[in-house]
């Protein structure tokens, strides 16, 4: 008889092979078995609505029927080539016709690995060394991502603080570090300094929009001081609206990265620019001496491709943004009817499509502003949560286009059980 492993199997295994028991990216207590729709569940067979959705792809939900169609189609014509085919074209294609700023893009196999070809993309059309990005910011994993993304000590800004073990301090010493949503703040360091090449910034900096003016701001302070405006739309792209945060705000930046929803839950992801900044990546156009070396074995893969080929072209079908706005406000409804109802002090922080919950009584601004009176009434929010089948990640919900009636009225039952175990939790 064929042994059954239970999450707990799992889990032991994990232990013994993976470092902290995980991939390094969710809580390692959990073990995904399957997903379907606005669903998932877990080795032990519980069942969730799910609000993590892969950390954002899923905006169609798992197993799409046309998205698997397409994949499905593309799979026996080759999984992947190392080599220009013609799904990856019809994407770039797609790209650059949706993302206003954007004529060429090129295509790497993740967010962060864009991020990092986006900074140097600057670096190498400016000839200037130094990148300002704002304390709290996201931008993948390399060494000038992990600059003050998650500081555990407050220093001075533009003081860079390495998140990381094994980033040498000349990485920080080209990395400048302001608080987001303060012009301020930007206007004098780039008054103060002649060699910065540009400004990284999530036009949604995790969950903390961007307060009126402040996008608009930094498109001007840009142009003023010949400083590139790089947006990191890897979460914002094709959520926020077809053409991402720079069209729903109105502000086109220089350069802008893409991916998560463009892979329709493949590894793909882009950056994108005008033609005369994305020359950099043709040797023959710029010279030896000006070209940007950038490869990868999965780049611009056929099935991804052919998966986030479809999965742009339900997104383009009429009402389905206004639809996921429509769901997302109702989950924010509910969740503050819940909470007020317990005169529980909070602030739902985000935008519509992305978004969660602090205790709080501030309004969360910056990455020193958005921060829980007490952490354990979030994870007292978020384990109620669990235990009632609503999974999702600790700081944002992610609604999506999958979710049912039967979902929202799960979810509000839970957030109602959930708000009176963190009053219970605040009572002592």
């Amino acid at each position: 008889m064929n042994r059954i492993d239970t999450q707990t199997d799992w889990i032991n295994r994990a232990r013994a092979v993976l470092p902290a028991a995980g991939f390094g990216n969710f809580d390692a207590s959990i073990v995904i078995a399957r997903g379907e729709g606005s669903h998932v569940w877990d080795e032990d067979g519980r069942e969730y609505v799910d609000y993590l959705i892969g950390s954002g792809p899923m905006l169609l939900g798992h197993g799409d029927g046309e998205v698997m169609e397409a994949v499905l189609e593309q799979l026996p014509k080759g999984m992947t080539f190392f080599a220009n085919n013609a799904k990856g074209i019809e994407l770039a294609e797609a790209i650059v016709e949706a993302v206003p700023c954007c004529e060429q893009v090129r295509f790497v196999a993740s967010g962060g690995e864009a991020d990092m070809y986006a900074i140097r993309l600057a670096r190498a059309y400016t000839g200037k060394p130094k990148i300002l990005k704002f304390e709290g910011g996201y931008h993948g994993m390399s060494a000038e991502a992990q600059m003050s993304l998650a500081p555990s000590k407050q220093v001075n800004f533009p003081t860079a603080v390495p998140d990381s073990a094994g980033i040498p301090q000349g990485v920080a010493d080209e990395m400048l570090i302001a608080p987001f949503n303060d012009l301020e703040a930007v206007a004098s360091l780039l008054a103060e300094h002649d060699d910065i090449a540009a400004i990284i910034a999530e036009p949604l900096q995790r969950i903390i929009p961007a307060q009126p003016g402040f996008l608009t701001g930094l498109r001007d302070l840009c142009t003023k001081h010949g400083v590139l405006l790089i947006f990191d739309e890897i979460v914002t792209g094709f959520r926020l609206d077809y053409g991402g945060a720079q069209e729903r705000y109105g502000v086109v930046p220089d350069i802008c990265t893409l991916g998560k929803i463009i892979g329709g839950g493949f590894p793909l992801a882009a950056l994108g620019a005008s033609a005369e900044i994305m020359a950099h990546f043709d040797k023959d156009t710029v010279g030896a001496e000006n070209w940007l070396m950038q490869l990868g074995t999965l780049s611009g893969n056929p099935v991804a491709s052919a998966a986030g080929l479809k999965t742009m072209e339900v997104l383009r079908r009429p009402g389905q943004y206004d639809r996921l706005r429509a769901l997302g406000q109702r989950l924010m409804d509910m969740q503050s009817a819940a909470l007020d109802a317990e005169g529980v002090a909070h602030r739902i922080c985000g935008d519509a499509t992305l978004f969660d919950i602090y205790f709080t009584e501030a309004d969360p601004v910056d990455y020193r502003s958005a921060r829980h009176s007490d952490p354990n009434l979030n994870a007292v929010w978020n384990a109620e949560l669990r235990a009632c089948g609503v999974f999702k990640s600790p700081g944002k919900l992610y609604p999506s286009l999958a979710l049912t009636e039967a979902d929202l009225d799960l979810t509000e039952a839970a957030f109602t059980r959930a708000a009176a175990k963190v009053r219970a939790a605040m009572m002592g």
